[in-house]
């Protein structure tokens, strides 16, 4: 990552003053206009007008032109505490989007072929000051009573069993799956009860200031004008604002991400939904299972140098099971970010800011935390290049670290059964995640990056799922004797099964709590 600009220091003094901010705007941001809608236009819109409508109007303009790909969504945890913050009712939010329950999602044929694990939101064991579960379930791996790393889990094995409840008593860390278009019409309703103005019209031009390079207003096709004192760019992996008008500038990350295509389509329901996504490895990329609760979202990730898009729908189709409710479409995206999320007055959300890809269900969780860092950080009084350096530090190590994160799937496994898997073989992969994985296989350490979204857990759980053990455990785990070991292990592992032989079925849950 480049260094970001400093302020110039003498003998080892700031002097703050000396540095004048040329970026900032004379005026106060009151008017904010969101440029798209989608699932990114109206979280902001949704964030924008219910935690900051007081100070500022909001103006959210989209193309009715425009369709929205409904493939399903899958989500993480943090979701939740968004929901929280804007005030969201759960029962509502999952009667409106068709939402279910994901505890983790189950990697097929990751590792090698026919073999599966699962990587879930719990916490696996109980940890100590000086290292994680997984130490001391090495050591009980030595001695031969470890068991299964997962039965340590209660989110794995409630996984594992297609159960789930979600109570204050017997919490169990969970996210969503859900209609992705649903969910933008639910949160539109709540946008424009809190005051936000929509107006659907096809942005023709973006006005900027001559001197200062700020974007002032909209011009659309029917010659109206929408001027505004921040914008907020939706438009999708186009970047209409971030990119092709400030000319921010994309890192391409295909020489990490090999994949990028993906084919999209619904079939109905042929089983009662489980409480996980499925993500099956095949011979070019992998494929998702989404299941919400009256339909399943299917979609085939591939590398476009390996697999052909006609081959691409072909195997879609033969994989997936229940009646098709619409037919394939083709996608094509290219994995990286913007160089700056945050460019002059203009921040980018979603697709215009980057793209990963969608295998560790990132992509409304980065929504959601470059709306929160820009909140913290909002203009009121005028941009500044200090707020904006610190968005951007902030954006890039996210960005970065959920890089790592899903690099690590591809790269750490044991097939080379076709010319895209011998390729993730091969392929240089970025320097601090070659650190983690020495680090991880030397010692059995991991240490998160700032921007890590990921925990401990996470790591653990993906690493040896994909077959990566530590050749060493932390000696903190031979301070117990082997026979407190074994019950301190056997003892962990009862409360698990307990724990999940009183949950419900995922099924019988959602029935219930959805009345």
């Amino acid at each position: 990552m480049p260094p970001l600009d400093s302020e110039s220091t003498t003998q080892g003094q700031a002097h703050f003053d000396s540095v004048p901010d040329t970026s900032a705007i004379q005026s106060p941001v009151k008017q904010v206009v969101i440029a798209g809608g989608g699932t990114a236009g109206w979280m902001a819109a949704t964030a924008l007008s219910r935690l900051l409508g007081k100070s500022i109007s909001v103006t959210l303009v989209e193309s009715k032109d425009i369709g929205i790909v409904g493939v399903g969504e899958a989500t993480i945890p943090p979701i939740r505490t968004f929901h929280k913050l804007l005030g969201i009712d759960e029962k509502a939010f999952m009667r409106a989007t068709q939402a279910t329950f994901k505890l983790g999602i189950e990697f097929q044929n990751w590792r090698e072929k026919s073999h599966s694990y699962i990587h879930s939101f719990g916490i696996t064991g109980r940890e100590c000051w000086a290292g994680e579960f997984h130490h001391f379930w090495l050591r009980a791996k030595d001695y031969g009573f470890a068991g299964e790393f997962g039965d340590y889990c209660p989110e794995l094995l409630a996984a594992k069993q297609g159960k789930f409840a979600s109570s204050d008593t017997a919490p169990l860390n969970f996210a969503y799956h859900f209609d992705a278009v649903a969910y933008g019409r639910f949160l539109k309703q709540l946008a424009i009860d809190a005051g936000v103005t929509h107006i659907e019209g096809d942005i023709n031009r973006v006005q900027q200031c001559p001197k200062s390079g700020n974007i002032t207003s909209l011009n659309l096709a029917d010659n109206s004008e929408i001027k505004g004192d921040f914008f907020i760019d939706c438009t999708g992996f186009k970047g209409l604002l971030i990119e092709e008008t400030l000319h921010t500038g994309y890192d391409d990350w295909r020489h990490f991400l090999l994949c990028d295509s993906a084919v999209a389509m619904q079939t109905s329901l042929t089983q009662p939904p489980l409480p996980y996504t499925k993500s099956i490895a095949h011979e070019a990329g992998w494929q998702w299972q989404i299941p919400l609760q009256e339909r399943m979202g299917n979609g085939l990730v591939y590398c476009s140098r390996f697999m052909s898009d006609e081959k691409a729908i072909a195997t879609l189709k033969a994989q997936v099971s229940g009646d098709p409710i619409n037919s394939p479409r083709v996608i094509r995206f290219t994995p990286g970010k913007r160089r700056k999320g945050w460019n002059k007055n203009c921040v980018a959300l979603g697709l215009a800011s980057g793209f990963i890809e969608p295998l560790e269900s990132t992509s409304i969780h980065l929504i959601m935390t470059g709306l929160v860092r820009l909140m913290r950080l909002f203009p009121f009084d005028g941009v500044t290049q200090s707020a904006i350096d610190e968005y951007n530090a902030k954006f890039t190590s996210e960005m970065d670290a959920i890089l790592d994160f899903i690099v690590m799937h591809y790269k750490v496994t044991n097939r080379h059964d076709s010319p895209f898997w011998q390729q993730c073989q091969r392929m240089d992969i970025p320097q601090s995640l070659t650190h983690k994985l020495r680090l991880f296989e030397q010692t059995g350490r991991v240490f998160l990056d700032d921007g890590d979204i990921f925990r401990v857990d996470s790591w653990t759980q993906v690493l040896m799922g994909q077959g990566m053990l530590p050749k060493q455990y932390h000696r903190v785990a031979d301070e117990m004797s082997e026979a407190a070991l074994k019950q301190f292990m056997t003892g962990l592992k009862q409360q698990v099964m307990q724990k999940v032989a009183s949950l419900p079925s995922h099924a019988q849950f959602l029935e219930h709590y959805l009345k």
